[in-house]
């Protein structure tokens, strides 16, 4: 039974994050430049994209840049960026037909006055979109993330429209990127690392992870269901017991 046929999509997690990992090294094995692998992952992208629309996902994050990846050689961040958003504006018809919207999140002020105006234009063209809610991780990482909702508490503290005391965990949410964005059930990670590398730390605290060896330029639509058939196996008890959970159902 192919993967997709287990699927109940009664129990759809209804954020599923991925981490896309692999692309230089899928390039190396192959004797190409690591480029050669970013342009083979935008493959990757849209078979997940397409994955996550046809079964009903209704939100989509992608881990794309970190802020870690600027310490990269310059050619190597300018192409990644170049591809990037072209690949993005390139999809832009996909995307409205599909009634995808595009939202970006992450430290845009790094990015350049052209690229930004490009994401936003995107951003602005799908906004309509209502069948799925694509984010894109771009120069993102959690603790600039998190940094920079602590700058925002304190100046709200300080103008007196918050009180020190009322700070408390829905603060902090309500203070992230993703402030409008349900936390993920189901963060998916390429190329057999196991680690989350600055990816959604406050927000993957009871999120079910999944490991994967497949290098991401590989990943495709089968991979992307297996990982959602894994997930659907799984039992949720956000720190409950499992006798709590089946008296509850």
């Amino acid at each position: 039974m192919a993967f997709k046929d287990q699927i109940d999509i009664n129990k759809l997690p209804g954020h599923v994050a991925v981490i896309m990992d692999g692309n230089g090294r899928w390039a190396r094995r192959r004797g190409r430049e690591r480029v050669y692998g970013h342009h083979q992952g935008v493959k990757a992208v849209r078979r997940t994209i397409e994955a996550a629309a046809e079964i009903g996902i209704k939100y989509l994050t992608l881990y794309a840049f970190s802020t870690e990846n600027w310490n990269r050689p310059d050619e190597e961040v300018t192409a990644l960026m170049d591809l990037m958003v072209d690949s993005i504006n390139n999809e832009t018809h996909t995307l409205v037909e599909k009634k995808i919207s595009l939202k970006v999140i992450g430290d845009l002020d790094r990015l350049s006055a052209d690229v930004r105006n490009r994401l936003n234009e995107t951003m602005k063209i799908t906004s309509p979109g209502t069948r799925m809610k694509l984010i894109v991780a771009l120069s993102y990482s959690s603790r600039w993330e998190i940094s920079e909702a602590c700058r925002r508490i304190a100046v709200a503290v300080k103008e007196g429209r918050i009180r020190e005391e009322d700070i408390d965990e829905k603060t902090i949410s309500a203070s992230l990127a993703t402030s409008d964005i349900p936390d993920p059930e189901l963060m998916i990670r390429t190329s057999g690392e196991k680690r989350i590398s600055n990816f959604l730390l406050w927000q993957l605290a009871y999120t079910e992870l999944y490991f994967t060896e497949k290098l991401w330029p590989d990943f495709g639509k089968q991979d992307f269901y297996k990982a959602v058939a894994d997930y659907q196996k799984r039992e949720r008890r956000y720190g409950k017991t499992s006798e709590q959970i089946t008296d509850n159902r």
